[in-house]
């Protein structure tokens, strides 16, 4: 068995999972953005993953992460006060759920515990199996 091939799996999906916490991050600090310096609203993101190649091959990069744009419409919050609100006195929010998002931020912090825990084993495999052939 090739252990770096499993070693390669495991941190393909750690690098996945903290992908994921960052984006979350993101996502939680921009709930209560109006604007950027640009004057566009905040989008959500999401990172969607999607296998590398078959584990016929040993998966030489298991997930491949891309960043996609939640399409959502904004959350109107009214706010008749603030220097942007429109006529009728609502300002434009970005639609981001924190319970949503704290539920991803569990998830990915799951996600990466167990792949932690894969790459343990197989380092523990390997390195039992030295033992083995050194007998």
């Amino acid at each position: 068995m090739n252990y770096f091939s499993a070693f390669e799996i495991s941190a393909s999906g750690m690098a996945f999972e903290r992908l994921r916490l960052d984006v979350t991050a993101m996502n939680l600090a921009n709930a209560n953005s109006v604007r950027d310096a640009q004057g566009n609203l905040y989008q959500p993101v999401r990172v969607v993953g999607k296998a590398g190649r078959s584990f016929g091959n040993y998966l030489q990069q298991a997930v491949v992460p891309h960043i996609v744009a939640a399409a959502q419409a904004p959350r109107l919050v009214h706010e008749p006060n603030h220097p942007l609100a429109d006529a009728q006195g609502f300002i434009a929010m970005p639609n981001v759920n924190p319970v949503d998002e704290m539920l991803n931020l569990v998830t990915a912090v799951r996600g990466y515990e167990a792949n932690v825990r894969a790459m343990n084993a197989a380092r523990t495999m390997a390195l039992r199996a030295l033992e083995i052939g050194a007998r």
